[in-house]
């Protein structure tokens, strides 16, 4: 790696660093009695609504189907999420630090090892808060539904349409990784070094 394409690998790690702030996905959800629409907002250490009730309304019409309340203390991934942010971007500065061809290599493989488990164990919470119900408690029985709101992209459930996509932050995570390919890519074809 080049000197520029070390800096460059480099400072995109700060940028990383505003997944700590920014969501890293959005559920909107859009019916007739909900004109302006509900949504919630994932962080790295918590889960919020996107306007002021949104998380207690959303919780509130849960209530009617049987689906489990929507705690984020209770999410544990919560709890160490930002700490893996921030080891993966460290770990990227390390190797932007070295300039190592093969260091880069496996911090790309690791990041996205990591985002792929990440997204499947998103899907598994999704999946796991809208099939396991509580018929008990519901008022609202439909034989047959399940709730679960897509992981990417629209989905119909009753009258509600679900929508999800990366947030910002997802979006700032994939900077570094982007620009690690990059470099990667370009040091190959100046015949970087392959230590």
């Amino acid at each position: 790696m080049t000197p520029r394409m070390r800096l460059l690998l480099g400072l995109t790690m700060v940028v990383g660093l505003a997944a700590l702030v920014l969501p890293l996905w959005e559920v909107r959800l859009g019916a007739p009695q909900y004109p302006e629409g509900l949504g919630l907002q994932i962080f790295a250490h918590t889960v919020a609504g996107i306007k002021e009730h949104d998380l207690q309304n959303i919780n509130g019409l849960n209530h009617y189907i049987g689906m489990q309340e929507i705690r984020p203390d209770a999410i544990p991934e919560l709890k160490f999420m930002p700490w893996i942010i921030v080891g993966l971007l460290v770990a990227g500065a390390a190797v932007a630090w070295r300039g190592s061809r093969r260091a880069l290599l496996i911090w790309l493989v690791v990041f996205a090892l990591l985002g792929a488990v990440g997204l499947w164990d998103f899907w598994r919470w999704e999946y796991d808060y809208g099939h396991n119900l509580d018929m008990d408690k519901a008022i609202i029985i439909v034989p047959g539904m399940t709730y679960q709101p897509p992981l990417i992209g629209s989905k119909q459930l009753l009258n509600f349409t679900a929508t999800a996509w990366p947030g910002f932050g997802a979006l700032a995570l994939g900077v570094p990784f982007l620009a690690g390919v990059v470099v990667l890519l370009r040091s190959r074809r100046r015949g970087g070094e392959a230590t």
